[in-house]
This record gives C-alpha cells, structure tokens and sequence, in this order.
C-alpha cells in the first residue's frame, strides 16, 4: 500500500505491517517518518533493535540472518535496513524478494532510502515489497506550500501567526524544513504559546536559507524575479562561484531551446520533456518558461550565456554577479531598460 505523511499519525495506532519503505531526499520529514515507526513498533512490542547499513561491501545474507535469529531478552525485533542508493542489485533484490515472500510474524523490516525513480518502483522487488507492507515517500515542499506546512506546525505547537509572520518565516528558511522546524521550536522556547505578532518573529528568526543553485535556476523559470534575485543574493554571500550559477542556468536555457526548436518543427511538447528527462513536478516550470520566450529568444540567451561565461572566468571585461542578475531576470521575463 502507500502512506502519505500525513496518514502516518493515524495509522502507526493500528497493528503495523510487516514492513515499510520510508523514500526521499529531505531530511526533515524522513527522520521524522522513521521516528514515528520506531515509536509504533515499541509501542506494539518489537523490543529489540538491528541496523544493517547497505554500502559496497554489504552481505545481503546478512538480511536473513537478522531474520532468523532469535534473542535471548526480546521476543520480537525491528529491524532497520539503510539502503541509500534505493538501488540493492541483483542480489539486494533477490534478498528482499526473499523477505516479502515470508515476513515473520516477530519482525518489523523498515527500510530508508534515496528518492525512489521510475525503474525502481517498476522493479520486483520494490512491488512485491509494496504488496506486503507499505510506502511511504516524502517530498520538499515547493515555496508555495511551505507557508501552509509551517502554520500548521505553528499551531500544533499552540501558536497563531498572522499571514504576513508566516509568509516572512517561509521566507527566511528559504525551502529548508529543518531550518523550519528549528525556528519554530525556538518560537515556542521564547513565547511559549498564543498569538504571535510580526514583530516578534522578526526578532526571533535568524536567516536560515539554504541558497542553491537549482532553486536559483527554478526562480527564473517560474517567472519569480523576486525571488531569483533574493537566492542570487544568498549565493553571493555564501561565496559561491558565478560559474557554478551560470552552469545552473544555462543547462536549463539549453534544453529549453532545443525543446522550442523541436517544437517549431511540429514535435509535441510532451514528448520533449520526457526526451530531456525533464521531472512531473518541473514540467510546469519549463511550461511556463516556454511560454514567456520563442525560439529566437533562447538562442540569444544561448549567445548571452557564451559572453557571461567569459566574464565569469575573466577572459572579458564585466562584473559577473551583475550580469547573471540581468540575465536570470530576463530568463524571468522581465523587461529591462
């Protein structure tokens, strides 16, 4: 079956299944994810607890042997694969095809791994896991559910905050949950419970943003110059390299047009994202982009990229973060003068 985050509160009350694959690359939610089943299964009584870290030099027959082997001061066990990769092999799969085949009734197996791709959730082993236990997959939420996800954070810990103090916090975290997470907490330390002013969360909060380049690159895609300029700033302060900013940019402005000149040969949209691997969730982004700019457009960006490129590694005279400020706000569709 598969969880939601939001379904797991109710359902670690009922008799747990045999196992449970916890999938994702954001921290926060996954480690709380895994502590939630962790409480469950003590709760219910798996008493006794054994990891197994998966790396190159891993056994898989170490999986059956955790299985099979009895304790002398707990009738049942938990027991934690840490599969980083979500990629076991052949014979990680064919291990934990053995195990879905015939979970003990005395075990839990709760598993935790990497951001789960299209070819591993279509393999035996991820399905027949599936079949048998559960899947859970967490997600980092995109800037516009964020301000949501932490109101209801706020209020969970008894605190109110108007739009404005949250929509500041999401701002200051910049899509980092666990920074989220934190200020929130510290919220609660200061003020303890009630309504709180915006005045009292801009005291409070330091600015926790995780600034990166993908998130810059997203920015000018959205049309978001607003925020392409604030992580633009963040990136410069962290003493990031204009070329690594650029190489953000410009992969995208790259495939974009290609993908406007597939499409002005009559090649459909859809299968040109799919060509350049492009993710469900940033189909919009590239939709919105090439909506903003033709074909002619792109290419003079490409023509663009080749001269900032120059002046990111001095060989043209310029300031660099000046001009990928112009160039993402232009990316964004913003006219300049």
């Amino acid at each position: 079956m598969r969880l939601r985050v939001e379904q797991l509160a109710t359902h670690v009350n009922r008799p747990l299944l045999p196992i449970y694959l916890i999938s994702g690359d954001e921290p926060l939610q996954l480690g709380e994810a895994m502590d939630s089943l962790r409480a469950a299964a003590r709760a219910q009584g798996f008493s006794e607890r054994e990891v197994l870290q998966v790396d190159g030099s891993f056994d898989w027959s170490a999986l059956t042997a955790a299985s099979h082997s009895l304790s002398l001061f707990a009738e049942r066990k938990l027991i934690e694969l840490n599969l980083p990769s979500a990629k076991p092999g052949d014979a990680g799969g064919k291990a934990l095809r053995a195990y879905a085949a015939s979970p003990s009734p005395d075990n839990l197996l709760l598993i935790r791994c990497g951001k789960l791709e299209k070819q591993q959730q279509s393999s035996k082993w991820f399905k027949e896991l599936e079949a048998v236990g559960a899947v859970l997959q967490v997600w980092p939420l995109d800037v516009q559910a964020l301000p949501g996800w932490i109101r209801q954070r706020l209020q969970g810990r008894g605190l109110q905050a108007s739009d404005e103090g949250v929509q500041f916090l999401a701002e200051q975290v910049e899509g980092n949950m666990l920074a989220a997470a934190q200020e929130v907490e510290k919220l609660v330390l200061l003020y303890g419970s009630g309504t709180l002013s915006i005045e009292q969360i801009r005291d409070a909060v330091a600015d926790s943003s995780r600034y990166d380049v993908f998130a810059l690159a997203d920015a000018a895609l959205a049309g978001d110059a607003a925020r392409y300029a604030r992580i633009l700033h963040g990136l410069r302060g962290e003493g990031e390299e204009p070329v690594l900013v650029l190489w953000s940019l410009v992969r995208e402005v790259r495939a974009l047009a290609q993908i406007a000149a597939a499409q002005a040969a009559g090649r459909p949209l859809a299968a040109l994202l799919q060509e350049q691997r492009v993710w469900d969730k940033r189909k919009p982004l590239y939709q919105a982009a090439l909506g903003r700019h033709n074909l002619r457009r792109w290419r003079a960006f490409l023509w663009r990229a080749a001269r900032l490129d120059r002046i990111c590694k001095g060989a043209e005279s310029g300031m660099p973060w000046d001009e990928l400020l112009l160039f993402g706000l232009l990316i964004a569709g913003r006219r300049l003068v």
